[in-house]
């Protein structure tokens, strides 16, 4: 009973419920091992009664970090401070986060007071005056454009982070109790609530599209509620509050003030699905990169009128040979990997004195290209970055011109010690090897003094890849540039990712934030009964509460700052995630819980800022009430085709209105068979033939062709499939005038779909039996295309003209009126 106890208060789930009718019970060793991860020793059960004393008698005036949603009621925190208690919040400065120079705005006193509720009241932006809030039904400032709750030409922030601490946190702090009303039912099933699992909001969105509302307005599915006349809101940011109570306590904590919901986007909109290094130009080296992004962003806006393209994460990779090519366990998640850079755009590169030098790089990369593209080499990451390195180290020598010189200063200002140290564990890397675990023992150590001086020492090596990242980030500043000049609602979408490598840059820089010895997976179920381990250390929640989220601020800052809309892989994780000991398999893990409430609020303030979408995948095991949360504030769900079924009735297809309109909804993903593959049963073969079926060929061909001839069906009964059956092309193309009939705000057409490719880019549950990350967009042969192919294939084109308006955006340069 003690270790439950103890457990619970650090939000460590002693069990959990795969399934409604199903609880399964955490082995105590599991239950330890993981308090220990988090500071807490119950090794005995001496030490478990010594732990949870000293826990249950502290009392904390505040948590370490307290969430205010604007225009909605105080959290407990605050609402239920002693009358006549002091309250002063010390706004962060008005300019951009993380830049120096920024205006100081003046405290905000108070006192609490039992007196009755004011109107409630939001304050201006930028500043601590209060306006009245748009009252429930009336429009609101800030339209529903992605951009519109920061002002047309709001500036871009930067991605720097704050350091804000506010001492060591007990436990994750609880959510207001405040409950919101019940959301429409998802049409995915979700598991049971689970033991330790925050108690998860809910809402429900209106049937209709609304605008976003306007800075410090209500959210629109909760009513105006009513603020103490004594609060005095602080505009949206993240800010320090003291408070002093008549008995003389006192606290200090991070007050996160963030608008109720995230932009949403201005209308119902298309756009491509695509893993930017598949996706080979005449001019790539060897994968595609920023320069294919930016071109196919152009040309996808201008020509068939869609909204956004969505990327695979483009985080900083480790280094090694090979190098893991998966995007999905990088070594940083805050910076961008330079592999993605499209050499011939940097300014400096047409003034690199060895332009012999330079043309026998570009011959090397023409014949990588050339390989991958016409003699079935896999892509070969390694081999590319080499190149490019080598062409980086000419390029970095040109001098940079006073402009140049002046934005790379700023870019290194606003970045501060992240950049510093994310650059000087690339050099270590360089020097020593990708896993920092192996270094010498004072270089494991980012503040020792031996750190210190291989700073000192690497000083060209640091700034070399400081360099790197500025360039990277002014390309993919260029990408979204050009999606929005193409007419593109949202742009660029880009992917976090669920974690990093444990030997990677940002484990190194942010040792005390991750919990060593553990690993992210998920738990058994219907699909995977040994559950799965992702190799991926997981963030403390209580380091994150104590630092004000101050990494995990950083990081949103990082990928929103040249993004239209931020993907989340695995957005359940903002509630729990499922922690593996090292060493244990994954049905040995359990589950730990975040601060929900605080990790929503600095996602929403972030997104606000940078004026971009979120989007959660929410596939899988989903604890109930999660969906609801997201949806409150405006974050974006994910629903794939042939997971939509009515999972609560017949467990048939679900017909296109239903479907939940806060949704991307696809036919397919990056982890899933390409459609033409699954419609044709391909992938059953596929996993047949690298043995990974769980039963005869013959009994998955047959469940796999009686799912798909339902969906076929129903295709056929709504009259979208006219050519009647047998016609691939014709099935696809029907597949997308379903996606199109549903309310969707977000429809993804999976780029290798429009030219028939068959093959996964991601085939789970393999590694060498199969070539992940490594495969070229190609046609139903196998052959791969370019992005000039695909843009001029005519089968790309018949699909698109099931989803593109029926006016095109722009005319063709010769046509256009003066």
């Amino acid at each position: 009973m003690g270790l439950s106890r103890l457990a619970a208060l650090h939000g460590v789930a002693t069990s959990y419920s795969p399934s409604p009718d199903v609880t399964v019970s955490v082995p105590d060793d599991t239950v330890i091992a993981v308090l220990a991860a988090l500071g807490v020793d119950a090794g005995t059960p001496e030490d478990v009664r010594t732990c949870l004393a000293a826990a249950e008698s502290r009392s904390r005036l505040l948590p370490p970090t307290v969430v205010v949603w604007a225009g909605e009621p105080l959290p407990p925190a605050l609402a239920g401070l002693p009358s006549g208690s002091t309250v002063t919040v010390e706004p962060e400065a008005s300019g951009p986060p993380g830049r120096s120079g920024g205006r100081p705005s003046a405290p905000l006193s108070m006192r609490a007071r039992p007196a009755a509720p004011a109107a409630p009241m939001a304050p201006e932006e930028g500043g601590a005056a209060a306006a009245p809030v748009t009252p429930p039904g009336e429009a609101a400032e800030g339209a529903a454009a992605p951009r519109s709750e920061e002002g047309a030409g709001a500036p871009r922030f930067s991605p720097a982070e704050s350091d804000l601490s506010a001492g060591a946190a007990d436990a994750p702090s609880e959510a207001p109790a405040d409950a919101p009303v019940a959301a429409p039912r998802s049409s995915q099933p979700a598991s049971a609530a689970s033991a330790g699992a925050p108690a998860a909001a809910s809402a429900s969105p209106a049937a209709a599209p609304r605008p976003a509302p306007a800075a410090g307005a209500a959210s629109p599915d909760v009513p105006a509620a009513p603020l103490p006349a004594w609060w005095i809101p602080p505009p949206h940011g993240v800010h320090r509050i003291h408070v002093r109570t008549p008995d003389h306590r006192r606290a200090t904590a991070t007050l996160v003030v963030a608008p109720p919901r995230v932009p949403q986007p201005a209308e119902r909109t298309h756009g491509f699905l695509v893993q930017l290094y598949s996706l080979l130009s005449a001019r790539s080296w060897g994968m595609g990169d920023l320069g294919d992004l930016a071109d196919l962003a152009a040309w996808a806006g201008r020509s068939i009128g869609s909204g956004f393209v969505q990327v695979n994460p483009l985080h900083a990779a480790v280094p090694g040979k090979p190098t893991d090519p998966s995007p999905y366990r990088p070594s940083s998640r805050r910076f961008p990997d330079p592999v993605h850079l499209h050499i011939e755009s940097i300014p400096e590169y047409g003034h690199v004195r060895d332009r012999a030098a330079l043309d026998d790089l570009r011959q090397d990369a023409a014949a990588l290209s050339e390989a991958v593209l016409n003699k079935g080499a896999l892509i070969d990451r390694d081999a590319v970055w080499e190149l490019k390195r080598q062409a980086l180290e000419l390029i970095v020598r040109v001098p940079l011109t006073p402009g140049r010189r002046a934005d790379y200063c700023d870019f290194l200002a606003a970045q501060g010690q992240a950049l510093e140290d994310h650059a000087l564990w690339c050099a270590l890397a360089e020097v020593h090897g990708p896993d920092w675990h192996s270094w010498p023992e004072p270089l494991r150590d980012p503040r020792s003094p031996g750190t210190a001086r291989a700073r000192s020492e690497l000083l060209d090596r640091v700034d070399f890849h400081c360099r790197l990242a500025w360039l990277t980030a002014t390309q993919l500043a260029a990408a979204q540039q050009a999606a929005e000049d193409a007419g593109m609602d949202v742009g660029i979408v880009h992917d976090l990712a669920v974690g990093v490598h444990p030997a990677g840059a940002d484990t190194w820089a942010q040792q005390e934030a991750f919990a060593h010895g553990m690993s992210v997976g998920a738990p058994p179920d219907a699909f995977n009964a040994r559950g799965q381990d992702w190799g991926l250390p997981p963030w403390r929640p209580d380091v994150l509460a104590a630092t004000g989220y101050a990494a995990y601020r950083g990081l949103l800052r990082g990928l929103l700052a040249h993004a239209g809309a931020l993907r989340i892989d695995h957005v359940m994780g903002l509630f729990r995630l499922w922690w593996v000991p090292e060493g244990r398999p994954p049905t040995d893990g359990t589950y730990v819980a975040h601060d929900a409430e605080a990790m929503l609020a600095v996602l929403v303030l972030e997104a606000h800022r940078a004026g971009a979408v979120v989007v959660g995948e929410d596939l899988g095991t989903v604890a109930p009430g999660v969906r609801e949360a997201l949806a409150r504030r405006g974050v974006l769900g994910t629903s794939v085709l042939w997971f939509e079924r009515d999972w609560e009735g017949d467990g048939r297809p679900l017909a296109p209105e239903k479907w939940r309109r806060d949704c991307l909804a696809t036919a397919t993903t990056h982890d899933l068979p390409s459609t033409a593959a699954r419609l044709t049963g391909d992938h059953v073969t596929l996993r047949h033939r690298l043995g990974l079926l769980t039963r005869s060929l013959e009994e998955e061909l047959t469940a796999d062709l009686t799912d798909t001839a339902e969906w076929l069906a129903l295709l056929a009964r709504l009259r979208m499939l006219p050519e009647g059956d047998g016609d691939e092309e014709a099935a696809v193309r029907a597949v997308h005038r379903f996606l199109r009939r549903t309310p969707a705000r977000m429809t993804g057409v999976w780029l290798p779909d429009t030219v028939g490719d068959r093959r996964p880019q991601n085939l789970p549950g393999t590694w060498d039996q199969y070539p992940n990350w490594r495969l070229p967009i190609a046609d139903p042969e196998g052959h791969p295309v370019t992005l000039e192919e695909i843009t001029a294939s005519p089968r790309l084109h018949a699909l698109m003209e099931v989803l593109r308006p029926r006016t095109p955006r722009t005319a063709p340069p010769g046509e256009r009126r003066p």
